[in-house]
């Protein structure tokens, strides 16, 4: 299939497909007809006397200064040269097509005023799998991604390196492998090309997509603990939850009371069990939950908005002005990122509180201290919630926003920044630990509800955990664990546990909650 971008908003799941699995993209006749309108505008400011901002002037701080025609081309190499200043680590590979992805879709809009050949340049690199190195540090989210999206731009110029298929390059050894000529920059394009939010934004939509999965998947670890731990699914009934009305929680207690229909070990002790309630990490979870799952969709509104937008400066307006303007800020996305990461946090310390359950024999309902085979000989699962609480520490520390922060930059013109590449960093590895908090409660939840047997769990959690069973080996003496754990960890990770869980029940209940 083939992403076709027109001049109006990019679906959220089509970045997914571009940045992620590589999907081609190419320029639909809308947005050709609009780029080729707006950078007919541009070029005829570029031929008048009148000083525009981005088209015959200097930037940011220097603006003051106009340009003569004959030193403009080198005025747009010196922009990419000199905001091409990332360091560090290099960014993901799937960070890097969603945000040159959503750069494109910017220039497709026709609010830009680049010309058309430099638009295409882009879809031919990404459609070549030619990845611009872009480094971690560097953006202050204002006026937007600068650093990242001008080594991008670098890279479509034939400078700077690319990753082709693998193999770091210089761009233009992979330029010319692939059939592609480097830009030459024409007055405006150098802006177009790096003021843009697309770094953050394309870092959020991954988030969304991925957290969509992951709190879902929540779903299934905190059902098979209350398995596990001898918990009462009656907490989840319907009528309950209506008495407080948010739609995430709803949803949430209908999917957990979904995949634990049926099951044996629940009904082994609906009555006759003189516990009055349970834990709240058991009895609280479609709250806290449901709670994520209403932020979650808050952000994926303000991603949405994003991506209907055309982020510039200056703009191409319909009525063919060209505006300078402040559109470029990175707040409305990074209060959104910061957001996430408190509910991601907060999931995982609830994960790990439930999984500190079981190895506790005083609160397990009578399951062996630590899950383990011969105690004492054998330490279990003891390690596994070390590890778990390391991470929940570090979440803790990542939901500190970044976005209250700002640091003044270009000789005080750019005084308030947004930090939302930032925030968009620290998100992206909160995913990744959510992943492994509850990676380990599934995996201690699984070996607890093998502990229950003759006891068997729901249809849907037993699903999960045979498949969980084809990767990682049931209870037993102590054995090296980190391979079970990472093992577990890729299974949630690709969703294969939750599709097992859904292919028996849940499915329908969570679509019919979210409709």
């Amino acid at each position: 299939m083939t992403v076709v971008l027109g001049i109006g908003a990019i679906a959220p799941e089509d970045v997914v497909r571009v940045a992620r699995h590589g999907v081609a993209v190419e320029l639909g006749p809308g947005a050709r007809d609009a780029i080729a309108w707006a950078r007919s505008r541009v070029d005829d400011l570029a031929a008048s006397e009148e000083p525009v901002y981005g088209i015959s002037t200097g930037f940011g701080a220097l603006a003051s200064r106009h340009i003569e025609p004959g030193l403009r081309a080198q005025l747009q190499k010196s922009l990419i040269r000199s905001h091409a200043a990332g360091v560090g680590p290099r960014v993901e590979d799937e960070v890097v097509r969603a945000l040159m992805l959503l750069r494109l879709s910017t220039l497709a809009s026709g609010h830009s005023g680049v010309r058309l050949e430099t638009a295409e340049a882009y879809a031919a690199m990404l459609n070549a799998g030619l990845t611009p190195v872009v480094r971690e540090y560097g953006s202050l989210g204002c006026s937007g991604d600068l650093a990242p999206l001008a080594h991008c731009a670098l890279a479509v110029m034939g400078e700077g390196d690319v990753d082709d298929h693998g193999v770091v390059r210089p761009a233009a050894d992979a330029l010319a492998d692939h059939g592609l000529a480097p830009v030459e920059l024409a007055e405006k394009e150098g802006l177009a090309l790096i003021n843009g939010t697309d770094g953050m934004l394309g870092m959020l939509v991954l988030a969304v997509h991925d957290l969509r999965r992951l709190l879902d998947t929540a779903d299934l670890a905190a059902a098979m603990s209350i398995e596990g731990l001898m918990g009462t699914d009656r907490v989840l009934a319907a009528d309950l939850q209506a008495l407080r009305p948010h739609p995430g929680q709803a949803t949430s207690a209908a999917h957990m009371a979904s995949l634990l229909a049926g099951s044996p070990i629940v009904a082994s002790h609906r009555f006759g069990d003189d516990r009055v309630q349970d834990a709240y990490s058991l009895r609280c979870a479609p709250q806290v939950h449901g709670a994520a799952r209403d932020t979650l969709e808050h952000a994926a509104t303000v991603a949405g908005r994003e991506l209907a937008a055309a982020i510039d400066n200056p703009s191409v307006l319909d009525d063919g002005r060209i505006e300078s303007h402040g559109n470029f800020h990175g707040a409305p996305l990074a209060y959104v990122l910061d957001f996430l990461a408190i509910p991601v946090a907060d999931v995982a310390s609830m994960s790990e509180r439930r999984t500190d359950r079981f190895l506790d024999a005083s609160r397990s309902q009578g399951l062996p201290p630590f899950l383990a085979d011969d105690p004492g000989v054998d330490s279990g699962h003891m390690i596994a919630q070390y590890t778990q609480a390391a991470m929940v520490s570090e979440l803790k520390r990542l939901a500190v926003p970044a976005s209250v922060d700002s640091i003044p930059s270009s000789a005080m013109q750019e005084d308030h920044v947004s930090l939302g590449w930032s925030a968009a960093r620290k998100l992206r590895t909160a995913v990744d630990l959510l992943t492994r908090v509850l990676a380990i409660e599934i995996i201690t939840a699984a070996r607890g509800i093998d502990l229950r047997a003759p006891l068997e769990p729901a249809a849907a959690t037993g699903a999960a955990i045979a498949l969980l069973r084809t990767r990682v080996a049931g209870p037993g003496p102590d054995r090296h664990l980190s391979p079970d754990l990472e093992a577990a960890t890729a299974l949630v990770r690709d969703g294969s546990l939750l599709e097992a869980a859904h292919s028996i029940a849940g499915r329908d209940e969570l679509q019919a909650t979210r409709r």
